[in-house]
């Protein structure tokens, strides 16, 4: 497992690279196990202030259909159901963990592989790298969290077309959705996604976490509920050494450097 999802944490942020160039990392049970491994680690380790995720050659092309059709007898829908949720688990940490989460997106991102990098806060994409949905072309509804995700970004009604047709867009089509942040040249996507999650891995980690918090509390609770959140995190970000040196750097006209406390 440990080649096939790889790990590496220089100076806050946490590289995670889907190892699986052969099959375009197409998601087989060893690298969805190895995705869950890493997210946790990137939650709950203090280390990790920011996370890169990004796939060596691809990104990543879904599900191993090519796997899937050479299974044998299918295990009871329950143990399905159960299996998938398990390895689900990855999108949801990338979404909630109080850590900014950046997706390099080369070659292709499609089915589960989009789910993923939806899942996280940006997304950089090479110019030539394609994007779809993918799911309806393999008779499959979605996984990982990629209805939510994409509904969330674009809205409903463009999310239905983009999984009921499955069209692919390339890069700058998702940037005018909304479901890419930035597009560069294929040669620069490496070095702009880093230069990009390395600016968050130095940041003011509390800061940025409380940040996404009151995002993601945006999409699902009142606004009684948001203000609310808003005052108590505003608060406790006033009391965060990083606070206390982003005012001092302010009045010595100096670039604040951030602890991530």
């Amino acid at each position: 497992m440990t080649d096939i999802v790889l790990q590496d944490l220089d100076r806050g942020l946490l590289t995670i690279t889907m190892n699986r160039p052969d099959r375009r990392n197409a998601l087989n049970q060893d690298m969805i196990r190895g995705l869950v491994e890493a997210a946790h680690r990137a939650k709950d380790d203090p280390e990790v202030r920011a996370v890169l995720l990004k796939g060596g050659g691809t990104f990543c092309v879904g599900g191993d259909v090519k796997s899937m059709a050479a299974a044998g007898a299918p295990p009871p829908l329950e143990q399905k159901v159960a299996n998938l949720r398990r390895g689900m688990e990855v999108s949801r940490l990338l979404h909630q963990m109080p850590k900014p989460v950046v997706a390099q997106i080369d070659g292709a991102a499609a089915g589960a592989g989009l789910s993923m990098a939806l899942a996280c806060d940006l997304r950089v994409a090479g110019a030539s790298a394609k994007i779809t949905t993918a799911f309806a072309k393999v008779g499959l509804s979605g996984d990982f969290g990629g209805t939510y995700f994409l509904t969330q970004l674009i809205g409903a009604a463009k999310a239905r077309e983009l999984y009921l047709t499955s069209p692919v867009l390339t890069a700058e089509q998702a940037q005018a959705l909304g479901i890419v942040s930035r597009v560069v040249p294929d040669a620069e996507v490496e070095s702009a996604t880093r230069e990009l999650a390395l600016s968050l891995a130095q940041g003011p980690t509390v800061t940025l976490g409380y940040i996404k918090t009151n995002i993601n509390n945006a999409e699902t609770l009142s606004l009684e509920a948001c203000f609310d959140a808003e005052a108590l995190h505003h608060s406790r970000c006033a009391e965060t050494a990083d606070h206390k040196e982003a005012a001092a750097a302010f009045v010595e006209k100096r670039a604040p450097v951030f602890q991530g406390r």
